[in-house]
């Protein structure tokens, strides 16, 4: 079964090829059903393998440069220039290349997958954005990094995939004072819940208004909401609510397509 995938007309390119990949055309069972992506699981490995490598195959590169990062909800950014081993991986949330063959692939299960391409000076990027990362700036030390490598902020293009969304998104008074105390304007992303004292809390829109403050024109959400479609995607918080044991992982990879 050929891996499902999501993709936006802000990216297409025809020296571009990238896919947000829902949970549909892998192999894995159970709770992991079928697409896991998931390095960090406790699914099957041979499966995971099997998974990431139809997603390679579906990116037209080869298993061993459809690279992961050991994600720890950082700011840091790493510049890929070659492969590195599964086991070998950096530690960090944000990764960007200008080399062609390459792709670079993103885990999530509600947090917020940001793919980034500059087409014209041939850059691109990805990045993992839950709400720590996207607080603290790895949105933005993405663009820096990119720039490094030549591109222009103006060109670059920045798309969010799938991610929790503000209605399913629930949070305690202690993290809508980090944001308040910070800077009160950020109070617009929250609404009040059900719950006393709770928040309802908008990571989408946080993660596109970084974006823009940082000087991007073309930036794009696709309104996907990783808890509210369960059939095509993974979410850390539903599994929770469910008492699951363990959660899928969703891939969302962007590569260089090799000259012919």
């Amino acid at each position: 079964m050929t891996p499902k995938a999501l993709h936006s007309d802000h990216l297409t390119s025809t020296l571009i090829r990238h896919g947000f990949f829902t949970r549909q055309g892998g192999v894995s069972e159970g709770i992991y059903a079928t697409l896991n992506g998931g390095l960090g699981s406790s699914d099957d490995a041979q499966a995971v393998m099997e998974n990431r490598q139809r997603m390679a195959d579906w990116l037209t590169v080869t298993p061993d440069r459809f690279l992961s990062l050991w994600q720890i909800h950082s700011a840091d950014v790493v510049s890929v220039t070659e492969p590195w081993s599964h086991a070998q991986r950096p530690k960090a949330d944000g990764m960007v290349t200008n080399q062609s063959g390459l792709a670079l692939a993103i885990a999530t299960a509600d947090c917020g997958p940001v793919l980034f391409a500059d087409a014209e000076n041939a850059v691109i990027g990805a990045c993992h954005a839950g709400w720590k990362g996207a607080f603290t700036g790895v949105l933005e030390a993405t663009l820096a990094a990119m720039e490094k490598l030549g591109a222009k902020r103006d060109h670059i293009r920045a798309v969010l995939g799938p991610t929790i969304s503000g209605k399913a998104y629930e949070v305690g008074p202690e993290f809508y004072a980090r944001f308040h105390d910070t800077d009160p304007a950020l109070a617009r992303f929250f609404t009040p819940s059900a719950r006393p004292d709770h928040f309802m809390f908008d990571l989408p829109a946080f993660i596109q208004q970084r974006l823009r403050n940082a000087g991007l024109t073309h930036v794009e959400a696709l309104d996907r909401c990783t808890y509210g479609e369960p059939d095509l995607f993974y979410s850390y918080r539903r599994t929770t609510h469910r008492q699951e044991p363990d959660y899928g992982r969703l891939i969302s990879a962007i590569s260089l397509i090799p000259a012919a």
